[in-house]
């Protein structure tokens, strides 16, 4: 039995789940808001099988489940993420992120708080979407060395092995819990080529058990030739870290993260590579679409491919 064939009868299930989700929907009447998130419809590309090792068994009949509050996991009960299981929400975003400086002008947390955002937007638009806690490290220096951003007090850093192993008990974590199309990706740029090797290795060894895993590359390298353009199309100055590109981006997503008073001491002394005083909220509103988009264009075709049978 093929790949594609399972795909074609899983989506007559996750296709009933939806039914399932309207009518929890309408009987609680429930409303949408940004509080409590949920797919409008249901269409994964594979969902679980009845008897599956290692799932819980599947809620009562008379027990529909309810759309989920949230699309984070980690602000859902056990029981909760089991009833979007069973209901076709099958895919299950792994995200990096980073705690590293970000010059003076930036919260330690910008990727991390970037991340967030970005997959949420990718989890709504994508459907059958959860979404695991971000990832707040990376390797960004060595820290005996003081290399790095780690040359900078409160920045972390992971070894790339060390980094390697957590997100891939985090894929194993989400495995277990029942999910059947897992995406890493990462925010900073530390740690990209081992997300890319760990996504091949695992896709390797589950696809035979109909569980597909996928390196979202496009979010980080994709997005940023994209938006070096945008700057160039706007005459606007670009850097590597810290910059406009960065600084406009956080400004939007959480200005509460941005010291608006210190944007002028930005220089390379200071931990930044490029200019960061340029930046509005608005131009980081149209930077961060770009990376949804981007990364979600890939996404959307690794499904695709998925359900073609393809590789």
């Amino acid at each position: 039995m093929t790949f594609g064939y399972n795909v074609q009868k899983m989506k007559t299930r996750a296709a009933i789940g939806q039914i399932v989700f309207a009518a929890a929907v309408c009987l609680s009447g429930a409303a949408s808001s940004g509080a409590e998130l949920a797919p409008k419809a249901v269409t994964p590309a594979a969902a679980a099988m009845p008897g599956t090792p290692g799932t819980a068994p599947a809620s009562p009949a008379h027990a529909a489940p309810a759309a989920p509050r949230t699309l984070f996991v980690e602000d859902l009960t056990w029981s909760e993420v089991q009833a979007a299981l069973n209901a076709g929400m099958v895919y299950a975003i792994l995200y990096a992120g980073s705690t590293e400086q970000n010059g003076p002008h930036m919260t330690l947390g910008k990727h991390n708080r970037i991340a967030r955002w970005v997959a949420e937007r990718l989890a709504q638009r994508l459907g059958s979407t959860l979404i695991y806690p971000i990832v707040p490290f990376a390797p960004t220096g060595d820290a005996k060395e003081h290399t790095g951003h780690m040359r900078f007090p409160g920045s972390v850093s992971l070894h790339e092995a060390t980094f390697a192993g957590l997100m891939s008990d985090l894929a194993w974590s989400a495995r277990a819990a029942g999910f059947k199309v897992i995406f890493l990706m990462g925010d900073h740029g530390g740690g990209q080529k081992a997300l890319e090797r760990l996504a091949q290795t695992l896709d390797q060894q589950w696809r035979t058990d109909h569980v597909r895993v996928f390196y979202v590359g496009d979010l980080y390298f994709k997005s940023a030739a994209q938006v070096s353009a945008e700057l160039t199309a706007q005459h606007l100055p670009q850097g590597e870290h810290a910059g406009i590109e960065d600084t406009a981006a956080l400004m939007f997503i959480d200005p509460t993260a941005v010291r608006f008073d210190r944007l002028g001491e930005a220089s390379a002394r200071t931990g930044v590579n490029g200019d960061p005083r340029p930046a509005t909220p608005a131009l980081g509103e149209r930077l961060v679409a770009i990376k949804v988009d981007a990364a979600y264009a890939q996404m959307r075709a690794q499904l695709d491919a998925t359900a073609r049978g393809k590789p």
